[in-house]
């Protein structure tokens, strides 16, 4: 969908993120508000995302 501008409203960039933070929670045993926030300093490569969310882990 777009806004008044023409612009897309990211309502479907968000529920990408949400599903991409929810399956990484899930593979990786992280909280979901850390995988977002992985997105948000990452993107969204899963394999990066992966890699950064079990070298997290390890540190803990």
């Amino acid at each position: 969908m777009k806004d008044g501008d023409g612009k897309p409203d990211g309502s479907q960039t968000d529920k990408n993120i949400h599903l991409l933070a929810a399956r990484l929670a899930r593979e990786t045993n992280l909280s979901e508000e850390e995988a977002r926030d992985l997105i948000k300093l990452i993107g969204t490569d899963w394999n990066s995302l992966v890699r950064e969310a079990k070298f997290l882990k390890g540190r803990h």
